[in-house]
């Protein structure tokens, strides 16, 4: 009877185990990477740090305190790869992985968890949706570590350009913005190459496009016709080609004359590299171009991107671009005095606008919170806080080079909000969302009014 009651009130809901699952992929990767022979010194790189890298490989982000390419061992590099795959699919993906291999079947309650996992609305065809992502990702990511050895084993050689292009392709699918070049310099040296580049962008664009979009895409393909997308792809799809093409543009206009960052280049290169800087704050987090050295014009436009981030049931991070699509919408509606927003003939209810307005809520008020805390614990300009603080939270992993000048607490607050950022947007949907279901046929207030703007 006793050990009944125990059961009841540990108890935990679908929710709480992905959040619980995350906290112990991510103390399980700190304990690993706390070993000396995870550093090539030999020596433990410390709690703190083995965390922070921990939290930010799991979390698929890419801020990183130590240089990932000199710094760690094979054994590190290769903890900090698995780390981003599992984080990225989500490990409830990865567990059904396993099972699958190992033959034993999925049950009901694995069935709810990966529901709530890859954010979908029914049970039906579940096992059958994580076999096709993880058949997908390991497709697209086999393709792309094909493209990156063509550009690295020139210049590493025949077995560590291979290494490096398994490695870059994982962490490039799934966004997270780790790289082997080495002294924290990104894609810099290869601002100018058309592989490199273009073969990030497209992991990144695939990877923050959301599993469901994919299944959308691939329909559409194969029967030739749009017309049984669903309005999901469809605003996802639309919103990703205005965000990148905006953010391009602006890029290019912002560094056309700028002789830290695109000047030099020839306009081809301007054009490439001002692509891949739209792209990547998108919850990537690679750069080609010191990102001290851009206008602020441009750093502000890339906060923008970061806090947007990627889209539902993919590896990015960000408030997602639906939830911006969808306030959008709202503001446009209200402008044209319409009761309900509208896209592709198509509206949207109030609860799902009430929605997106929680999340975009609660998600600004974290970043101004994280940012206030910065502020205090760290002696530097606030645009670079602030900068900070929208990478970690849309799990970007850009920085103004100030990751690794991080205090003590600084890297404890930024790991706790690369954390939130992950797990928290998909925590408050589905918290909504239950919330919603449950309080349906409560009794209602009368309605009154009160005055606005």
């Amino acid at each position: 009877m006793k050990f009944s009651l125990i059961r009841k009130k540990i108890k935990m809901t679908p929710t709480q185990i992905i959040v619980i699952g995350f906290a112990t992929m991510i103390l399980v990767g700190t304990l690993l990477l706390n070993l000396p022979a995870s550093s090539r010194n030999g020596q433990s790189v410390g709690f703190i740090n083995a965390l922070f890298t921990a939290t930010s490989s799991v979390c698929v982000t890419g801020l990183i305190v130590v240089d990932t390419g000199t710094h760690w061992t094979v054994l590190g590099q290769v903890i900090i790869m698995l780390l981003i795959q599992v984080g990225g699919l989500g490990f409830m993906t990865m567990s059904t992985l396993f099972a699958l291999l190992l033959g034993r079947r999925i049950t009901l309650k694995e069935r709810l968890l990966i529901q709530e996992s890859l954010n979908q609305f029914e049970l039906e065809g579940l096992v059958r949706l994580t076999k096709n992502i993880i058949i997908a990702t390991f497709a697209i990511e086999f393709l792309g570590a094909v493209f990156f050895s063509i550009a690295f084993i020139p210049d590493y050689g025949l077995k560590k350009g291979i290494a490096f292009g398994v490695f870059h392709a994982v962490t490039g699918f799934c966004n997270a913005g780790f790289d082997l070049i080495g002294d924290f310099r990104s894609f810099t040296p290869y601002v100018d190459n058309y592989i490199v580049n273009i073969n990030t962008m497209l992991l990144i664009i695939i990877g923050g496009l959301g599993f469901s979009v994919w299944m959308d895409i691939y329909g559409a393909i194969k029967e030739r016709s749009l017309k049984n997308v669903s309005l999901h792809g469809k605003v996802v799809v639309s919103t990703t080609i205005i965000l990148i093409l905006s953010g391009a543009l602006f890029i290019f206009i912002m560094e056309f004359n700028n002789p830290y960052t695109i000047k030099d280049l020839s306009v081809s290169g301007k054009v490439l590299a001002s692509f891949f800087q739209s792209v990547s704050p998108r919850t990537a987090g690679f750069n080609s171009l010191d990102m001290t050295a851009l206008t602020v014009p441009t750093k502000f436009m890339m906060v923008i991107l970061m806090i947007i981030g990627g889209s539902p049931s993919s590896t990015a991070g960000g408030i997602k671009t639906t939830t911006a699509a969808i306030l959008f919408l709202t503001v446009i509606s209200v402008v044209k005095g319409k009761e309900d927003p509208e896209v592709f003939e198509r509206h949207f209810s109030k609860y799902l606008v009430y929605r997106a307005m929680a999340v975009a809520f609660i998600s600004l008020c974290l970043i101004i919170i994280v940012a206030m805390l910065l502020s205090i614990t760290e002696d530097v300009d606030f645009l670079t806080i602030i900068f900070e603080t929208a990478s970690a939270f849309g799990t970007v992993g850009l920085t103004l080079s100030y990751t690794p000048n991080l205090s003590l607490f600084g890297k404890i607050i930024i790991s706790m909000t690369m954390f939130a950022g992950r797990v928290g947007p998909l925590t408050i949907a589905l918290a909504l969302a239950r919330k919603a279901i449950n309080n349906r046929g409560n009794v209602k207030y009368p309605e009154d009014r009160i005055m606005v703007g």
